[in-house]
């Protein structure tokens, strides 16, 4: 199916809504119908209609159409974040005594998830190095239920092998689970290469303006379903209809937005690389990287996130050159029209540090300003410290 059509005319029958280019934002909590027969209908069908929003809304469906066919799926299912999605599948998948495999330093609150939630309600966790598929192999226990994977994770950008962690996982019948909110649905098809269900964080790439908050899961019908009928209705983590209607609206540029921070953010780090200061870039797209021939593998192209090592054992330093940039925010989160910058060493206060990355570590997003303008604000933070 043509990225074009998906993006622009799948879902949107526009006859339907006084041929309105944009689709509208169906605000009601709940649908009529005229006869207790349709009612009726409603009740034991109401994962395929409109019957009340908690469960489907027309504005949201058209969101989650585009999604499951950008991601080459059968079926999908929004959320009001990306870290409901993610706790939503993983929970579909496992119960009391159950075991789960994860690739380590994973995004801060999956880590949450599978640290310190999931232990308490009796389902083990361990998390391996996912640079070495083998590593999720030698992991594996007889109450193995799920292989969860994110690549690049956070903050350091190592990748795994989806194609070699979905043999493992089939060799053993488990389920594997991916985060692919890096790559976004243009970049990485995880469905395609056999994975089970993929979770995107909406806020970041989809949303593309960092005013929205959104979650996504892809998969199969018949397991996105048992997720709508079990986690999804019970807790009901559910994506408003007028925030479906912003990530429609981000959906509308995005390859656009995605073609131009992925080629700023090619320029930016090769700036980086050989810059003095820097002691390490932290991103698989450069040549150097030793997952280079992987990334361009399972990958059609960068995103805009990566991170540096300053060459300094100062955390003052760290601190100052942070201080010292001008046009990039400080802030969390990514896939805006703004560029970013997040220093590890926030988590460092009154003689403690409560990170297990290195302090030094600055996490960088890539907006859409130019190359240029960007590198000379990171020279003039350089020129400080």
């Amino acid at each position: 199916m043509d990225i074009s059509y998906i993006i622009n005319e799948l879902g949107e029958d526009r006859e339907q809504y006084f041929n309105a280019v944009a689709p509208p934002i169906i605000q009601s909590s709940n649908f009529a119908c005229k006869t207790v027969a349709q009612l009726r209908h409603m009740l034991q069908h109401e994962p395929e209609v409109h019957f009340y929003t908690r469960g489907n809304n027309p504005t949201v469906t058209i969101l989650e159409q585009k999604i499951a066919a950008l991601e080459g799926a059968e079926h999908a299912i929004a959320f009001g974040s990306g870290i409901a999605a993610v706790s939503a599948a993983v929970l579909s998948q496992v119960k009391a005594g159950d075991h789960i495999v994860c690739v380590q330093k994973p995004y801060t609150w999956t880590n949450a998830l599978m640290k310190k939630f999931l232990p308490r309600f009796g389902v083990e966790v361990t998390m391996v190095d996912g640079t070495d598929a083998e590593n999720y192999r030698a992991a594996i226990q007889p109450n193995t239920k799920v292989l969860y994977l994110e690549t690049p994770n956070s903050f350091t950008f190592e990748l795994q092998d989806i194609a070699a962690v979905v043999a493992i996982a089939k060799e053993n019948g488990l389920v594997t689970i991916i985060d692919n909110s890096y790559a976004c649905p243009l970049y990485q098809n995880p469905i395609k290469m056999g994975v089970d269900l993929v979770v995107h964080s909406a806020t970041k790439y989809i949303g593309g303006h960092s005013d929205v908050m959104g979650g996504i899961i892809c998969g199969r019908k018949e397991t996105i379903n048992r997720i709508f009928e079990a986690e999804f209705m019970t807790l009901g983590a559910v994506l408003s209809p007028h925030d479906a209607w912003l990530l429609l609206r981000g959906l509308r540029t995005l390859p656009v937005r995605m073609e131009r921070i992925a080629a700023t953010t090619r320029v930016v780090t090769t700036y980086l690389e050989k810059h003095p200061k820097v002691e390490q870039v932290l991103f698989p797209f450069l040549p150097s990287h030793p997952q280079h021939d992987l990334a361009h593998r399972q990958m059609r192209n960068n995103s805009g996130q990566f991170s540096i090592k300053l060459k300094t054992q100062e955390i003052d330093k760290v601190d100052l050159f942070c201080d010292s940039l001008q046009h990039f925010l400080m802030a969390a989160s990514w896939g805006g029209h703004e560029s970013l910058a997040y220093p590890v060493s926030a988590s460092y206060t009154s003689g403690s540090y409560k990170s297990s990355l290195p302090y030094n570590l600055i996490r960088f997003y890539i907006g859409l300003e130019d190359a240029d303008y960007l590198i000379k604000d990171m020279e003039q933070a350089f020129a400080k410290t």
